[in-house]
């Protein structure tokens, strides 16, 4: 039996509590960025895919796995499948107005997600970040209390793990411009040259599905400028961003691969 994954946690989080809004955002958080295994019809010809369809009295369905395991196990037999990120199946059923069922009969974490919840996730998503300016005047400690902050915290953290090594550490504070404007600021250090609108679109999804209302946060690119570090690390939340998996070094014998021995060079034909 496999362990507990991600999304069966957050699962587990809403049946507990049915009626909290920041544990059902938690869940759409995490299957915008999840690897699904979707059942499908047929193989895949190229890029072209036919999910396979089940009809309800609810409309039309078709079934995504967090594990290729579950998707076996609801099989029983060899099936074929796509594994595609969340985000990528919801707007394609958003389109065609057919539901989702996510580990259905293989965990208690099934799941049915209709029509009109993709197309609400699928909006969601589809926001982007206005680009703002301003000059900071003061940061101080972040102005949320310990469940926002938390709640903020964790749908970084599902965000984040998605963009190793897009960035060294952020760093959360509260922010004074010049002018008089107030809020926050997520601020990252040693970003990946190329990275910003990543790191940006990652932190305007996450605030959306943290549950705060209202809420708005600016984010800003630290580079080189030591003294506005060391007043943002002062205050702020600071956490660290997940780095990138290290591939195991290559090492290449000679003769292991054609043309790789300077003695005996490939056979062209």
């Amino acid at each position: 039996m496999p362990a507990a994954t991600p999304y069966d946690l957050a699962h587990a989080a809403v049946e507990a509590a049915p009626d909290d809004a920041t544990a059902r955002l938690a869940i759409y958080n995490l299957l915008a960025d999840a690897e699904l295994f979707l059942l499908l019809e047929t193989e895949p010809v190229g890029e072209a895919i036919t999910p396979q369809l089940f009809e309800t009295e609810q409309g039309d369905y078709v079934l995504a796995f967090d594990l290729e395991e579950r998707l076996s196990a609801f099989t029983g037999i060899p099936a074929p499948y796509a594994a595609l990120p969340g985000r990528v199946i919801a707007q394609y059923l958003a389109e065609q107005g057919i539901g989702l069922g996510l580990n259905l009969g293989v965990a208690e974490s099934a799941m049915l997600l209709p029509p009109e919840a993709l197309e609400w996730l699928t909006e969601t998503l589809a926001e982007t970040p206005e680009p703002v300016t301003g000059t900071p005047r003061a940061f101080h400690h972040p102005a949320l209390g310990p469940a926002a902050l938390g709640a903020l915290l964790t749908a970084l953290d599902a965000k984040f793990v998605h963009l190793a090594g897009y960035a060294a550490q952020a760093l959360l504070a509260g922010v004074s411009y010049e002018g008089g404007r107030r809020g926050h600021m997520l601020a990252f250090l040693g970003a990946v040259a190329g990275a910003e609108p990543a790191l940006a679109k990652a932190v305007a999804e996450a605030l959306a599905f943290s549950g705060l209302e209202a809420g708005e946060i600016d984010v800003a690119f630290v580079t080189g400028d030591e003294a506005l570090f060391a007043r943002l690390a002062a205050v702020a939340q600071v956490f660290d961003l997940p780095e990138p998996a290290q591939e195991p070094d290559q090492v290449i014998k000679p003769g292991a691969a054609p043309g790789m021995d300077p003695t005996r060079p490939p056979i062209l034909r």
